[in-house]
Formats: C-alpha cells, sequence, structure tokens
C-alpha cells in the first residue's frame, strides 16, 4: 500500500551531518550576516521544510511575482515575500555569486547562501500588495519601512544546523518529524488549529467539531516566532496550551510549536499558514473568521473584512493541497450549559447566551476581576493571571515631554515623590541631566546622540516595568518617531503614560533657569530644541498639562488622577 503524499518525506535543506561539520570550518572564512529574530524564524522554515518549495530567500524575480500575483515566477503558488532584508553598508560589500554565513545572535553558523540577487525593492508596492495598504499602523508595514534594511538579497541557502531552543525542546517538530509520528500513530487525516492566543472554553469546543466533521486527527498548531505586537508572550500561552492538553483525547489529539514569524496579512497569510500545514502533514485546516488580521488600520477600520481569508483560501484550496474548516463562532447557552454555534442556535430568543471577548478577558484581568468557569479553564485562568496581574500591581511608566524649561523635571520629581508616599511599588526618576550622568556621559547633543540618549531612557524605564516597578522619565524627547519606539518597547511589559507638558516657547524662554535659550538665540547652542530644531507636538499623549499660571502641585496631582482612571494606582 502506498503511503499517503502527506506523509511521505520531505526534502529539506540541510547537508548531512559530516558535510556539515567541513562546511562550518569553510564559512568561518566567509563574510557573515547576524540575523535578526525575524528573518532567524524563516531560515529555520526554509531549512526544515516548513517552507518547501522554497530553496533560499527569494530572488528577485520570484519576490516580484510573488508580490504581484502570489505565485513564484514558475507558477507555482506562494504568497508571501520571504526575503532577506540587509543594510546598505553591508550591502555594498556583498558580490553577486559571493557565499556568505548566516549566524544567529550568539554567533553560531546556521547556514551558508549564495548570492544569487541583490536589489532595492519598491517596499510601498511591498506593502500596497500583499498587506493591502501602506499604512503604518500594520505591524509588518511598520516593520517593512522602519525596522526591516534597504536591500534585499536572494539565494539558494545551505543549511548546516537548526537554530537552537531552550524551550519545550520536546515539543518543537519539523516537518518531516510531523510527518513520522503520523505514519507512526496511523493518523491519515490530519486537522491543523493555528493560533496565537490563549485556548479557552470555546476554542476546545471549535477544535472537537472540527475534528468530528473532518473525522480527522487534532494538530494544536501555535506560532511562538514572532506574533503581533501585545501579544501574550509564548511562555505564558505554552504552559496554558500543555494546561489544557489533558482535557484531549491523548489518542487523537497532538500540540507542536511551530517557529513562525507571522506577518498579520489576514488573506494572504491564511494561504501561506495553509502552505506551511500541508508541509507538516496536515490534510484540513481551520481557517478562522479575520484570520491572522492585525487589527485596525489608521482610519480606525480592520484591515481585512471577516469572511476575506476564508474566501481567498476557498478559491485556492486544491493547489494548496489542504481542505478548510470553517471557524464557527462559538457561544456558550446558559440554559444547556454548553457550547454551541452561533449561527445554528434555532431558539435564540429564548436562551441566554452568553460570550467574553478577548478586550473583555483582558480588561478583566487588568482589573482583576472574576473570569467564569464556563468561560476557561482555572488553570488558564491561573496561569494568565500569574503573568498580567491586576493593572495596580503592575510596572508602568510616566513619560513627560516638553521643551527645555517647561516644567517637566519639576513636574516629575513632585510625582515621584507622591508615589513614594503611597508606597507599594519602587519608583526611579530618569531625570534627563542624571542619565546624562550615568548612561550617556560620552554623547553630545546631536540629534542623533539626542535619539541614542532617549533611546537609552526607554531601554531603562521598560526593564523597570518589566520588573514591576514605576519609571517616571523627563526628556526633551522632540521626535515622535523616537516616542513611538521606546512606547512599543515599553507597553510590551506595562502602560506606557505620555504627559505632554505644553508650556509655550515665550514662556520657557522667560524662565531660561539654565540661560540656554540666549545661547542658543545668539547661535552658540546649535541645534537647540525650538529654536534651531524642530519639536514635534505629541498627537494625542494620554494627558496635556500646562504649566501656565498653575502650580506644580496641582500639575502632579493631574498625573495622579490620570494614573487613577486607568487603574495603574488604586484610587483612594
Amino acid at each position: 500500500m502506498s503511503m499517503p503524499a502527506n506523509l511521505a518525506p520531505l526534502p529539506e535543506l540541510y547537508v548531512s551531518y559530516e558535510s556539515a561539520q567541513k562546511l562550518k570550518v569553510e564559512a568561518g572564512n566567509l563574510t557573515s550576516l547576524d540575523m535578526t529574530p525575524r528573518q532567524i524564524c524563516d531560515l529555520e522554515l526554509l531549512m526544515n521544510g516548513g517552507f518547501y518549495p522554497l530553496k533560499g530567500f527569494l530572488p528577485e524575480a520570484d519576490y516580484d511575482s510573488v508580490v504581484e500575483n502570489m505565485r513564484l515566477s514558475d507558477g507555482t503558488l506562494w504568497p508571501m515575500p520571504i526575503t532577506l532584508d540587509v543594510k546598505e553598508a553591508f550591502a555594498e560589500t556583498i558580490e553577486i555569486g559571493q557565499d556568505i554565513a548566516l549566524r544567529d545572535q550568539e554567533g553560531v553558523i546556521l547556514a551558508t547562501m549564495t548570492v544569487t540577487d541583490k536589489w532595492v525593492p519598491n517596499k510601498a508596492r511591498e506593502a500596497e500588495k500583499v498587506f493591502g495598504a501602506d499604512d503604518s499602523a500594520h505591524p509588518a508595514v511598520h516593520y517593512l519601512h522602519n525596522q526591516a534594511g534597504k536591500v534585499y538579497l536572494g539565494g539558494p541557502v545551505t543549511g548546516i544546523q537548526q537554530p537552537v531552543h531552550y524551550d519545550f525542546r520536546a515539543r518543537r517538530d519539523t516537518p518531516n518529524e510531523l510527518r513520522a509520528f503520523f505514519r507512526k500513530m496511523g493518523w491519515r487525516k490530519v486537522v491543523a488549529f493555528q493560533t496565537r492566543n490563549p485556548l479557552h472554553r470555546a476554542h476546545q469546543e471549535l477544535t472537537f467539531r472540527a475534528a468530528r466533521e473532518a473525522e480527522a486527527n487534532l494538530l494544536i498548531h501555535p506560532v511562538v516566532g514572532l506574533t503581533k505586537p501585545g501579544d501574550v508572550d509564548h511562555f505564558t500561552r505554552v504552559r496554558c496550551y500543555e494546561a489544557v492538553l489533558d482535557k484531549y483525547p491523548q489518542s487523537t489529539t497532538t500540540m507542536s510549536l511551530l517557529n513562525l514569524a507571522m506577518r498579520m496579512a489576514g488573506p494572504r497569510e491564511a494561504v501561506w499558514h495553509g502552505l506551511i500545514r500541508r508541509n507538516h502533514g496536515c490534510t484540513h485546516m481551520i481557517v478562522g473568521r479575520d484570520h491572522a488580521g492585525p487589527g485596525k488600520n489608521s482610519a480606525g477600520e480592520d484591515f481585512y473584512g471577516p469572511y476575506d481569508a476564508q474566501e481567498l483560501f476557498r478559491t485556492h484550496e486544491d493547489e494548496i493541497g489542504l481542505k478548510m474548516v470553517d471557524f464557527k463562532h462559538m457561544v456558550y447557552v446558559q440554559e444547556r450549559a454548553q457550547y454551541e454555534p452561533a449561527d445554528e442556535i434555532e431558539d435564540r430568543d429564548t436562551v441566554t447566551i452568553l460570550n467574553i471577548s478577548g478586550t473583555e478577558l483582558r480588561r478583566r484581568l487588568r482589573e482583576g476581576l472574576e473570569i467564569p468557569e464556563w468561560f476557561s479553564f482555572p488553570e488558564v485562568v491561573q496561569e494568565l493571571r500569574r503573568t498580567s496581574p491586576p493593572r495596580a500591581e503592575q510596572g508602568f511608566t510616566v513619560f513627560f515631554t516638553g521643551l527645555s524649561g517647561s516644567g517637566k523635571s519639576t513636574i516629575a520629581n513632585a510625582l515621584m515623590v507622591k508615589l513614594m508616599e503611597m508606597g507599594g511599588r519602587p519608583v526611579t526618576l530618569l531625570d534627563g541631566d542624571i542619565v546624562r550622568k550615568n548612561l550617556s556621559s560620552e554623547l553630545g547633543f546631536s540629534k542623533e546622540h539626542r535619539d541614542l540618549n532617549i533611546q537609552r531612557i526607554g531601554y531603562v524605564a521598560s526593564e523597570i516595568t518589566k520588573n514591576g516597578g514605576i519609571a517616571i522619565c523627563a526628556p526633551i524627547a522632540p521626535y515622535a518617531a523616537t516616542r513611538r519606539n521606546v512606547r512599543e518597547g515599553i507597553e510590551q511589559y506595562g502602560a506606557f503614560v505620555e504627559v505632554h507638558v505644553a508650556t509655550p516657547l515665550e514662556e520657557c524662554e522667560l524662565r531660561d533657569r539654565k540661560g540656554l535659550y540666549k545661547l542658543a538665540r545668539e547661535g552658540k547652542i546649535k541645534e537647540f530644541t525650538g529654536i534651531s530644531d524642530p519639536y514635534d507636538v505629541p498627537e494625542n499623549p494620554e494627558l496635556r498639562v500646562d504649566t501656565v499660571n498653575i502650580d506644580v502641585d496641582n500639575c502632579a496631582h493631574q498625573v495622579i488622577l490620570k494614573l487613577e482612571s486607568m487603574g495603574l494606582i488604586a484610587g483612594h
């Protein structure tokens, strides 16, 4: 009896162990690229066959074809550009035909690559076609324009060794390892459940039903590479999945972790997830409403329609080689004490339908409110509460920004004393002058150096926030882009409260305690904010305070009231 196609071994890009040892020595002399976490995720799935039939990072012709019509230049369906982006300075040192060594962040050589193509892509076009809009509210578009290198390199990859993962090692499987497991278990049909969120009872009911309808076994296949900024970290999520696995029949369910860097590209991402799951030996996949959607665009509307992903998937189902299982929206019917698909409840007018949205769940965690048993398993809730205690017990950062002499430091000092009086969490003041002395003594006042100074402040504040303390920062921080970066770094761990001290320039100049404005007017200080260098006024800070004719105590008190209203400090 022949082996079903989904279980046959898949080509990988790794060389044999012996060749790898030789290659490693030779690769030591090659030009090296230290890869970013996202590139390492891509490389791992290229090497282990997760991105089959790709042989490496896309060359230019394939890239253009994928961007324009979701196909490689030979016509094969492939919706996502898998590109190796590098900085211009690095690209200038590379000749076409050259081999380079690809290293992880510790400097370990994972693979070599023969550079066949080198080009400057049209990123606006890539954003438009792949993500549907050149809109920086989309995390992948923001990444493309603000973090990815300017130049793309393409070419085949030779795998030397897998990236090292120190966590959950027993739960990580290559496509061939999963295929072998399915062969061994005698599983012919396997339905994949793609998830980047913790599983609650509705998900369990949904996956049970999907497996039953397809008469298939179930692979819970959570993404642990890079997901959307603000998602629950993968360590917590995997602990939640492990807590739930016991609720599934062991003989027909397994879980494996997928080291994928998600792009949150909605419809194209769904097709891409389908191809990846097919490579991992699955025959079916559950595609949800707004599958892999990034949330709202700049205009406050959803990037993709709720069923766009399902429609695109269905159009290409045969080519993907996977059947789509509709994701049903499950709700809890109180009278029958069970979950049912929302659109199949005949007596909806006479029963009580309960549902908790993701937003509502986050609010309940944030405020320490009850999370009912019908909604989630106590084991999962316990895990989530460990990682996200109520807001009033979490660290946060208050970030003052304003012109020199606006009163930032004075208000920050007053706020620090008020918070210390309340007690409960350590408070650290990262004032401009203190930071310059202890963290940034070698920096000058050029735009670049001032930016670097703000990034250091942001980094220290994020560590304080992560460890449950309160950080108060009071730099000038004139540039909106830098403030956004600091915000993103801190919001992974706790709240970021931007306070714009909106004292007008004339008033600051009148105060001029340090005599700096006078020197700037005389041209003795170059690039002085407000005089010879711009200040980007914050568009929507959490709070704006005006210090003209208002005493410091009152300004600091306004910040306290704001923190109370955000639930960061317990109200009195």
